[in-house]
């Protein structure tokens, strides 16, 4: 007989699908909020001073998270770009809209297909009157019909592909994918500077305009290349000289985000947008290691499916209505166990918005503004699909549900047990010692997968 607990989950499972278009609350027309969602790339949890790094500075974007709710426990979608960013602009699991892995300009190398019929969020903003924009990374297709201004955004200025081969000739593989809604353009400077330059003049063009808008500010830092403007990796070189190279050009390469990010959030202040304007901030995924990232105390980093490579910084700041704990508050702290993809229905119910197609993230606007909220014990699934030897075209994965994880960290290794009460750490498996416990998450990690093997991910299939 299957588990009770699996019942139980299939109902609630069902909540945030029926739910989706009724449940979510009507704003009025005049308190909709603009909304600004800060996508970063490859920012391990550890690489903020305000989730305890101690060689570097990040004062603006830990004034963001002082300003709101620092999340403890949010996870990335997947431990890679392409499939957290679904996630996001869907509120779906990313292998549910056909996209398990990173798509890339080689189609023998790309590891899906963003599904044509899945609603994306700025489509759904769109159509409710905000306008909408995307500047900087989008690496959901480089061709139609998946390309920006296909998908709901009114203005896209940024880069089509998911890394540059340099921050500053701003080309991948010797190609230019950077765009001005459809057309090529050439950009100079720094990415992040370019990014933040762009998106610093779409908020003084929206600044007389009356209807709301929603800006994905999705920058390529500190991805590698690790490459920092020459003036910040000396000021780090300076101020921390027995840090090694690698790791000093990581620090200036972050420094550096945090201080063009300060200029976006000045921006909101100066016109006046701060005081209704939504803020989302959160890492795509884990930090990659061998570049000199800081992942906390978490095992692994970016490709793993250990807590290193999907646990991520994340952070929501609204003035004056952010609270936690049942006040207006500052500097909140939450241990929520969060996904990518419930920053969809959060963002929806924000905005008034109702979400009619199947969701599978949930809403965390409630505890947000002090509302009550129970949240299901819902289990939590991640699936990566890759190429190169050590990978060859498989998946890989983890369940999660409530304090116990299930981990196949690569296709070739057994799925292992972690109780993260006890072992935040991931490093006792008890998958032979609680064979009901990897049983059950064995089960409904297949049910998973069963519902994701109907959905293409290749182009024409």
């Amino acid at each position: 007989m299957a588990h009770p607990k699996i019942f139980l989950w299939f109902f609630l499972s069902l909540l945030p699908t029926v739910l989706s278009g009724s449940a979510l609350r009507r704003t009025p027309e005049a308190a909709r909020p603009n909304i600004l969602c800060i996508l970063v790339d490859d920012l391990g949890y550890g690489d903020l001073s305000a989730y305890g790094a101690k060689d570097l500075r990040t004062p603006h974007i830990d004034s963001l998270l002082a300003a709101g709710v620092r999340f403890t426990n949010f996870y990335a979608n997947s431990p890679v770009c392409s499939p957290t960013r679904a996630a996001l602009l869907t509120g779906r699991y990313p292998d549910l809209v056909g996209v398990p892995g990173v798509l890339r300009v080689d189609p023998s190398d790309s590891w899906g297909h963003l599904s044509p019929k899945a609603v994306l969020l700025p489509a759904l903003l769109k159509k409710a009157g905000y306008h909408t924009a995307l500047v900087g990374k989008w690496h959901l297709g480089l061709e139609a019909p998946n390309l920006p201004n296909e998908r709901g955004f009114d203005h896209f200025k940024g880069f089509l592909e998911g890394m540059m081969d340099d921050y500053y000739n701003h080309l991948r593989h010797g190609q230019n994918f950077v765009r001005h809604n459809r057309q090529p353009i050439a950009a100079k400077g720094h990415a992040t500077d370019v990014f933040t330059d762009w998106a610093v003049e779409y908020l003084n063009e929206r600044r007389q305009k009356k209807n709301p808008f929603f800006l994905c500010l999705a920058y390529t830092a500190p991805h590698d290349p690790v490459q920092p403007p020459a003036d910040w990796l000396g000021r780090v070189k300076q101020r921390e000289p027995r840090l090694e190279d690698k790791r000093a050009k990581l620090v200036g390469l972050i420094e550096h985000l945090d201080h063009r990010i300060g200029d976006v959030l000045a921006t909101l202040r100066a016109n006046g947008q701060a005081d209704n304007t939504l803020v989302v901030f959160v890492s795509d995924n884990g930090g990659l290691l061998r570049v000199g990232a800081n992942c906390g105390p978490w095992r692994g980093g970016k490709e793993d499916m250990y807590e290193g490579g999907i646990r991520v910084p994340a952070g929501v700041a609204w003035k004056g209505r952010v609270a936690w704990k049942g006040r207006i508050a500052s500097g909140g702290q939450s241990e929520q166990v969060l996904l990518t993809m419930d920053l969809f229905p959060t963002i929806c119910e924000a905005a008034g918005v109702r979400a009619d197609g199947p969701l599978d993230g949930v809403s965390f606007l409630p505890p947000l503004t002090g509302q009550p909220q129970t949240m299901p014990d819902r289990p939590l699934f991640w699936v990566r699909r890759e190429g190169t030897f050590r990978y060859n075209g498989q998946d890989y994965y983890a369940a999660r549900l409530g304090r116990w994880k299930l981990v196949q960290n690569s296709p070739y290794q057994p799925m292992e047990l972690f109780d993260l009460a006890t072992d935040p750490y991931e490093q006792r498996d008890l998958s032979k010692e609680n064979r009901p416990k990897f049983e059950e998450l064995a089960l409904l990690l297949r049910r998973h997968l069963l519902d994701a093997g109907a959905v293409p991910w290749q182009r024409g299939k």
